[in-house]
């Protein structure tokens, strides 16, 4: 990723586009075939040191860049950047950098999610407690929960999927669009075929309308896909973090033999790549605004407010999503499960659980309803101040010694209705056809 974006890359992508102009300008008997040898010798050869030093004195990137090339090609130097603006090479290359960008990201989202489809197939029968407000409420399964991050991240790939192919460059419209320069040397009614060959040259769609960019409508639809995915992850990295606390203590990242986790506190085990992605995530999503308002205030046929911005926007969003994804690859690939954690977290709270079945059984036995909610819910109170004063959960045994419960319900039937481990509903079959789905979207 840090390839793609560099400045080196960047140049090259340029010289590639100039000479990719020049070749179709051949078509139509404006470059010799001398001028293009000469430029595609001399494709490669950047020199940053000397494009920085004309840049210095000119004030201008893309022109220092363009007259080193010259430099270089004193043959076909002459011809390049015949009818271009600068847009017309720099928008275009950056559409072809956020493509091969998203072509990594897409790679890396794909490895997360067949890690995760092993996962949740593993676990899909592992019964636990889950939780909501934080608090904890009725059985599921792991496999389930995660499940549900892989439904997220599958959306995630979808829709980067999509924006990939939907791509588009600015194509080759000159200053403001009209094709007005390339016009006067082809004629205008050459300017469809020009366009259409340079497209297939380079593998990029071009918008069929353009201003003196492509509209920055594309780069807010591309950053808020890759902040949706940001935010899926960092839903993952939230729980996780929640769930490694030692009260809880489910799940936990990897954490190396030799791995400080405080230096002032020997014994910690901080979730440093769950707290990592919390961070890049909420970043992300902040560039999010910054692409909203270069396409917002893109005055008329363009105005240089975008320009400056989207020179750290693209890269960075890109470098911290392949980062974020990089994580959670390293973080799912060795996930730490806890399983006489998960197993005691249900034995605490998941006889809260069955207490509505106790009470449906008991009212469709005849007793009263509202009498024996009461009833229950005093048992409930008494075994939850039993945990807290770090107990075993008493409530099943308190349930069968009541006399008022085991008159309506036999003790038998009442500890295999508190056997909370096989309320989960259909979390397991849920969670395998989950990850059949993934799959055959991955194919």
């Amino acid at each position: 990723m840090r390839r793609i974006w560099s400045e080196k890359q960047k140049r090259l992508l340029w010289r590639q586009l100039w000479v990719a102009l020049a070749e179709v300008q051949s078509g139509f008997g404006l470059v010799t075939s001398e001028q293009l040898d000469d430029l595609r010798a001399h494709a490669r050869q950047v020199d940053i040191p000397r494009a920085l030093e004309i840049e210095a004195e000119i004030q201008h990137d893309l022109m220092a860049e363009l007259k080193v090339f010259a430099e270089q090609s004193p043959t076909g130097g002459k011809i390049l950047h015949l009818g271009a603006t600068s847009t017309d090479i720099e928008d275009n290359a950056d559409v072809l950098r956020f493509r091969q960008s998203l072509d990594l990201l897409l790679e890396s989202l794909r490895s997360l999610l067949e890690g995760l489809v092993v996962l949740i197939q593993q676990r899909a029968d592992m019964p636990l407690i889950a939780f909501t407000h934080l608090q904890p409420a009725e059985p599921s399964t792991l496999g389930y929960r995660l499940a549900l991050y892989g439904q997220d991240l599958l959306e995630d790939f979808r829709r980067l999927k999509s924006i990939r192919a939907s791509l588009r460059g600015k194509g080759f419209k000159g200053a403001v669009g009209s094709g007005a320069s390339y016009a006067d040397l082809l004629g205008a009614e050459n300017l469809p075929q020009f366009e259409k060959r340079l497209s297939e040259k380079l593998d990029l769609p071009f918008y069929p309308v353009a201003a003196q960019v492509y509209p920055r409508k594309q780069d807010y639809d591309a950053i808020s896909a890759l902040s949706g995915l940001g935010a899926s992850l960092h839903k993952i990295a939230f729980d996780l973090r929640f769930l490694q606390s030692p009260a809880i203590g489910e799940l936990a990242e990897p954490f190396g033999e030799k791995q400080v986790g405080s230096s002032a506190m020997p014994f910690k085990r901080n979730p440093i790549r769950a707290e990592k992605i919390t961070s890049l995530a909420r970043y992300l999503a902040g560039l999010t605004r910054m692409a909203w308002d270069n396409a917002a205030h893109s005055l008329l046929e363009r105005t240089l407010d975008d320009s400056a911005s989207r020179r750290i926007l693209l890269p960075e969003a890109c470098l911290a999503s392949d980062e974020l994804l990089r994580t959670a690859n390293s973080i799912l690939s060795n996930l730490r499960v806890d399983e006489s954690a998960i197993a005691r977290n249900l034995a605490s709270f998941g006889p809260f659980a069955a207490v509505e079945r106790i009470l449906a059984a008991l009212t469709k036995a005849g007793a009263d309803r509202q009498s024996m909610h009461e009833r229950l819910r005093a048992h409930s109170m008494d075994a939850w101040q039993a945990i807290q004063a770090g107990q075993a959960n008493p409530l099943a045994d308190d349930l069968c010694r009541d006399p008022a419960l085991t008159a309506l319900l036999p003790e038998e039937e009442i500890r295999s209705l508190m056997d909370i481990r096989t309320h989960v509903g259909d979390a397991p079959g849920r969670s395998r056809r989950m990850a059949e789905t993934i799959l055959a979207e991955l194919k």
